[in-house]
């Protein structure tokens, strides 16, 4: 199984931003799809932003209003999510997500179709 690792969260005040970065442990993994989810106490995973490696298709929670932006250095097989604006709202974990599949547009929001996920990296937001 993939083992994924989650780092660049933290401590920052309102309106700041931040990047997270989503590695394999093993150089010589590959996914079609990775996906961003972040996860509350008490509430359900949320869906926020995948896209295939190949970059053909990207999706984002509608919710974001372009706050957030997904992206993939192909080289070092490391993914991204840029947070801008962040809001006292956004504190809770995030997790990176990948599949073995390039997965359609309509299925990339739904965690069952992940095959393996971080251990996820603290956001907090600062009012």
């Amino acid at each position: 199984q993939v083992q994924l690792v989650e780092s660049g969260g933290g401590l920052v005040q309102t309106g700041a931003s931040l990047r997270l970065s989503c590695a394999p442990s093993v150089s010589t993994i590959t996914w079609y799809t990775i996906g961003w989810f972040r996860r509350a106490p008490g509430k359900e995973r949320e869906f926020l932003a995948a896209t295939r490696w190949n970059r053909s298709s990207t999706r984002y929670a509608d919710s974001l209003k372009g706050r957030f932006t997904i992206s993939r250095d192909s080289t070092k097989k490391i993914a991204y999510l840029q947070m801008n604006s962040l809001k006292p709202e956004d504190t809770t974990v995030y997790y990176c997500a990948t599949s073995k599949n390039s997965l359609i547009t309509s299925n990339m929001a739904n965690p069952q179709f992940y095959d393996s996920w971080g251990q996820g990296t603290q956001v907090t937001v600062s009012s």
